[in-house]
């Protein structure tokens, strides 16, 4: 089976339950609610890699951890990256450093005009 298709839906689906569940059942910020539901997402993906990766097995693809730090999963990636060692290394993997950086200051721009501007 695709590993693209198996993940993404499976971050998918990690991602748009919680964020559901959180925003209809609180009165709580619709952002704030969707970049925890998907930093919930990405922490998740990060924990599966790192076990995929010590037995070997299927891995997640980085596109889609990229677009899960893209999407507002960005905390959740810094969280599982350190957490777990896992794609730290920014020699054997630049563009996950580069997808990172630029969403965590893309969606921190967006914080500041959406919250308190």
């Amino acid at each position: 089976m695709n590993p693209y298709l198996v993940f993404g839906l499976l971050s998918i689906a990690l991602g748009v339950i919680p964020f559901l569940l959180v925003y209809l059942n609180t009165g709580w910020h619709p952002y704030l609610v969707w970049l925890g539901a998907w930093s919930f997402s990405a922490f998740v993906l990060y924990v599966i890699d790192k076990t995929l990766a010590k037995a070997k097995g299927l891995r997640i693809p980085e596109l889609i951890l990229n677009l899960l730090a893209v999407v507002g999963g960005f905390a959740g990636c810094w969280a599982g990256m350190f957490a777990f060692h896992h794609k730290s290394n920014r020699s054997k993997h630049p563009i996950m450093w580069l997808v990172l950086i630029a969403s965590t200051i893309g969606h921190a721009a967006l914080i500041v005009v959406w919250l308190i501007f």
